[in-house]
């Protein structure tokens, strides 16, 4: 693939509680920056406070923070005028657990990241979801069924992360983040969209 070059794109980077995948998720954010782009971080509730056994709260913010260069917006009044000022390119939610995806097929808007999502798509500009959720094939499949079938939402590929283990969970390729999103950008759908399970 091509080297990717957003120069100038202003890209918002919206994580949410599924702890487990930050890792990953803080080295897409680091290539995604590697592409010129400009991040605004942003953090559900949960993601901005809880700590947990893979990060405490304030080591992830200070990653978080430290990738993109600016202070991290964690508030309803912080995002709300995401959309009014028309002040992002793009918005990816990754990780986006089920219970943020169900709000946003919802249109609940009762966390930063579900409001930021809102806000963005009032500009019918593109949104990524990068989804990480143990219910993808069950209580949550409704909810991506209907969001891939929604303008303007695309979606990093995903997989069954653990089909024997946990056979309805399913994780985006996080590394794919920066290729989905370029390709979003030009209001494509990366393909294919379902991975084989690795």
């Amino acid at each position: 693939m091509d080297s990717i070059h957003l120069e100038g794109v202003r890209i918002g980077c919206a994580m949410t509680g599924s702890f487990c995948t930050f890792r990953q998720v803080f080295e897409a954010w680091r290539a995604l920056k590697e592409t010129g782009a400009e991040l605004i971080p942003i953090l559900s509730f949960n993601a901005s406070n809880l700590d947990t056994r893979f990060y405490p709260a304030a080591e992830s913010r200070r990653i978080f923070t430290e990738i993109c260069g600016r202070e991290i917006l964690d508030s309803i009044p912080a995002v709300e005028p995401i959309g009014p000022k028309k002040l992002l390119d793009l918005l990816i939610v990754a990780p986006c657990t089920g219970n943020t995806l169900a709000k946003i097929a919802a249109g609940i808007t009762d966390t930063p990241v579900a409001l930021a999502v809102k806000s963005h798509l009032r500009n019918a500009r593109p949104v990524l979801l990068a989804i990480s959720t143990n219910d993808a094939l069950s209580g949550s499949a409704q909810n991506i069924g209907k969001l891939i079938n929604t303008k303007n939402i695309y979606f990093v590929p995903f997989r069954q992360d653990d089909p024997a283990g946990k056979p309805a969970s399913a994780v985006a390729r996080f590394d794919l983040l920066p290729e989905s999103a370029n390709l979003a950008l030009q209001r494509r759908q990366i393909q294919p969209i379902l991975l084989e399970s690795g």
